[in-house]
């Protein structure tokens, strides 16, 4: 079992960050209120997968989806699932109140999947509900951004993020925990563990660490050649600092799944 994390802060977090084509079109996408359009990407991460069940082992999604696939050698590691993903679809968590901030993108082809899941965070009990909890708003200002994709085939799982609007130039921690958030920051759980296991480490879960540039603004991933268990991972938790533990700043529920069926 093998498994790989990429922790980026200032700087293009991959190739194609470089170009304004793509980027430009992130970074617009993550600044609009609503956080991702969310047809566009849509039908650009379908085509993703049609293209990735022919051999291809890159996937851009519009908007802010452009990712590289886990594995760039026959497709053996690809593209992210939803819970239940069916080609052409769209859907929001379940139980997510109606958050108009939020955003949920989802796509299944050949036996691979795509899952995309934005949403701009709030303290619990706002008056505008959220799926995009802070806890600590001087860590996780009210507003910040974030979108969290998921790439899968049977054999492996990239998990990538997006934040914007965070504390410049500061270490943040970023796990998947296996519950939903609430307001109280215990309620999303422990970590994903892909076995159950006495210590922490990213190779047996799914670390994000990463570090925001002078803008706030910061990305990480990770690969792994393993994929979720249905339903057992449901959030992410933002940190207060990297390695295995920390306090949890804030928590955004995502509808993380095994591979795609279709």
């Amino acid at each position: 079992m093998t498994a790989w994390m990429v922790r980026t802060g200032h700087g293009p977090a991959h190739p194609d960050s470089g170009r304004r084509g793509t980027a430009g079109r992130e970074d617009d996408a993550m600044s609009r209120g609503r956080g991702v359009s969310r047809v566009p990407g849509l039908l650009v991460g379908t085509a993703a997968l049609l293209t990735l069940a022919c051999g291809v082992g890159v996937a851009h999604g519009a908007d802010g989806g452009a990712s590289d696939a886990p594995g760039g050698h026959g497709g053996h590691v690809g593209h992210g699932a939803h819970g239940a993903p069916v080609a052409g679809g769209s859907a929001q968590e379940p139980g997510g109140g109606g958050d108009p901030s939020r955003t949920d993108d989802a796509a299944a082809a050949g036996g691979s999947s795509w899952m995309r899941a934005a949403g701009v965070f709030s303290p619990p009990g706002s008056f505008v509900p959220s799926d995009a909890l802070t806890y600590d708003t001087r860590l996780v200002p009210a507003g910040a951004r974030i979108e969290v994709t998921q790439f899968a085939v049977p054999s492996g799982t990239r998990v990538g993020a997006r934040l914007r609007g965070l504390v410049p130039g500061r270490a943040y921690g970023m796990h998947v925990h296996t519950s939903p958030c609430g307001a109280d920051p215990a309620a999303a759980g422990p970590h994903y563990q892909h076995r159950p296991a006495a210590t922490a480490d990213p190779v047996n879960e799914v670390w994000l660490d990463f570090r925001t540039d002078e803008e706030g603004d910061g990305r990480a991933e990770a690969l792994h050649r393993w994929g979720f268990r249905e339903g057992g991972a449901r959030s992410v938790i933002i940190h207060d600092r990297q390695g295995g533990a920390g306090e949890r700043a804030a928590c955004f529920t995502v509808p993380f799944g095994p591979h795609g069926q279709g």
